[in-house]
């Protein structure tokens, strides 16, 4: 049949299964717009207030679905609007799919309006990306983008598409999707053989779970292959819910916010087996000196990660969960209890702890928790409380944390969590922010009011950059240099004024009651909780030093 450009980009949308587009329309992009229009009943849009917003709700829809996000742009500041978005997902390997439309073919390379060679720029932050010239490329080059966003490792893919494209007219022929399967041609035997000898001779092994994990959907493999080894467990940031945070070998996170006996055991461990994770600098502190006494078998997708950041001693590459299946098969029930119980003693000698006598960041994760029933999805924007959400609030499953983990994007998670909103209505969705990241973007709760998508926004407010100021604070002789944001910005009032429920909490007893009221009204909340400038985050590792000097509040006090 023959279509216009506009028309094939629909269906090929639909083809791939889209039910939801995040975007912002503008000149360059208005036929696709006007097509977009006349399939309101199959595809829904989401009108945001900016790109940025689009793009991480495009993501959080992608990190809580495990599909492919899908954003809109016109050209221009449209397009560069989504750089941050696109560098988000990229650095943490969430498949999305950016399409943004151009001036005409004719207007390229001359400085048109609102003209910018998006390609190049994203170039260094994409998986792949396109730009379509000719109207019979562009269902082509559509299919192509959605498999590079979701086989393999994932990462966003950007399809530019200029305007007079989306007119012209060609032959377009239906396809089925192919199915992507997961990477085995890598798996070799004498690397699973190795293997299963390393895990047989440990005697005190420990098991890091990163974010490739949940990428793999590798959950249930990880817990039999952890009860199998007999192993404790703990994760990075990206592996939240992987393994279940109420699970008796789960030991907190690991690295710089890391608990102290996730952070000794690794450091006292004879072996580390590290599933889907690039061991990120906030995760080793000294290389030098990271799990110094340990053999490393690294199970990775992505060559590249192997040796990049951590030399390790050996590998397994391949899809996590079709590794952890093939490794589960090969090994008998082990026995590690003395060694357990070692990390059990350290658990309850180093627990996370908080004052209860006054309302700080960890008591609201903590209300969230128990109020939510640990049911609940939930997304951070970037700083204290962003740790706070991922020591407090325990993640039984995955795909249940949504953060920027590798760029560290401060307005990342109120988009996102209109994504995951959209994708499971029916599921309690809660941003946890900072004053800082809230300001960022928080004109996009009049998206949520306007897209009736009822999240609740929790605003830990400090009136500080509470993470840039605990450095100050620690290393930087306490000279505040703007990171105070004592100003008279009433953020509940903000919330109202867009057509949210607007609270204000300075207790616990205030938080529980608001919050239980934020789940019952159904509408986007915005719950601004008031709490003291100098709450910290422990435990703590200062840069560039080892993981096994990990400190807390009271080692600081006694020094």
């Amino acid at each position: 049949m023959q279509l216009n450009g506009s028309q094939i980009i629909i269906e090929c949308l639909k083809e791939q299964g889209v039910d939801t587009i995040f975007g912002y329309p503008g000149g360059a992009i208005l036929n696709v717009y006007d097509e977009l229009y006349k399939h309101s009943d199959e595809i829904r849009h989401i009108l945001t207030s900016h790109e940025q917003g689009a793009s991480h709700a495009a993501d959080g829809y992608a990190r809580a679905t495990g599909k492919v996000g899908v954003v809109f742009s016109t050209s221009g500041p449209g397009a560069t609007n989504l750089v941050t978005g696109i560098a988000t997902a990229n650095i943490d390997s969430i498949p999305v799919v950016a399409i943004s439309c151009n001036v005409g073919t004719s207007l390229l390379g001359k400085d048109s309006f609102q003209e910018v060679n998006i390609t190049e720029v994203t170039k260094p932050i994409t998986k792949k990306n396109f730009i379509v010239m000719k109207v019979e490329d562009l269902a082509d080059t559509i299919r192509e983008a959605f498999k590079t966003a979701k086989s393999g490792r994932p990462g966003p893919v950007l399809i530019d598409i200029p305007k007079d494209v989306t007119a012209a007219v060609t032959e377009y022929i239906p396809h089925t999707p192919e199915k992507i399967e997961p990477i085995t041609s890598t798996i070799n035997e004498s690397d699973i053989e190795n293997a299963v000898e390393m895990i047989k001779a440990s005697k005190k092994p420990y098991i890091f779970v990163g974010g490739g994990a949940i990428i793999s959907s590798a959950s249930e493999e990880l817990i039999r292959f952890a009860h199998l080894i007999d192993s404790p467990v703990c994760d990075s940031l990206m592996g939240k819910g992987a393994f279940p945070g109420t699970d008796e070998l789960y030991t907190g996170m690991l690295g710089m916010h890391g608990t102290k006996t996730s952070n000794f055991g690794v450091s006292d461990c004879d072996l580390l087996i590290a599933v889907g994770t690039r061991f990120s600098d906030r995760v080793y502190g000294n290389q030098n000196n990271f799990a110094p006494k340990a053999k490393k078998l690294q199970i990775d997708i992505d060559s590249k990660e192997i040796n990049k950041n951590i030399r390790v001693d050996a590998t397994v590459m391949g899809d996590a969960k079709i590794v952890l299946g093939i490794l589960n098969s090969r090994l008998e029930q082990q026995n590690h209890s003395e060694w357990r119980k070692k990390i059990n003693e350290m658990r309850e000698k180093f627990p996370l702890k908080y004052r209860k006598d006054i309302l700080t960041g960890p008591a609201v994760i903590d209300a969230v928790y128990k109020l939510t029933k640990g049911d609940a999805i939930i997304s951070t924007e970037v700083g204290q409380h962003q740790m706070w959400s991922a020591q407090f609030y325990y993640y039984s499953k995955p795909r249940t944390f949504l953060t920027s983990g590798g760029l560290g994007t401060m307005g990342y998670g109120l988009g996102a969590s209109m994504g995951a909103k959209c994708a499971f209505p029916n599921k309690t969705v809660v941003n946890i922010a900072g004053d800082g990241g809230f300001r960022m973007n928080m004109n996009e709760i009049a998206s949520a009011v306007r897209n009736n998508i009822p999240i609740i926004e929790v605003v830990i407010n400090n009136k500080v950059l509470g993470m840039v100021r605990q450095w100050q604070t620690l290393f930087y002789g306490k000279r505040y240099s703007h990171t105070v944001l004592d100003d008279a910005v009433d953020f509940s009032k903000v919330a109202e004024a867009m057509g949210a429920v607007g609270m204000t909490v300075k207790t616990i007893d205030e938080f529980n009651e608001a919050f239980t009221k934020a789940k019952e009204l159904n509408k986007p909340v915005v719950i601004d909780c008031i709490i003291d400038k100098d709450e910290n985050v422990w435990p703590m590792v200062a840069p560039g030093e080892s993981i096994s000097k990990a400190f807390s509040q009271e080692d600081m006090e006694n020094k």
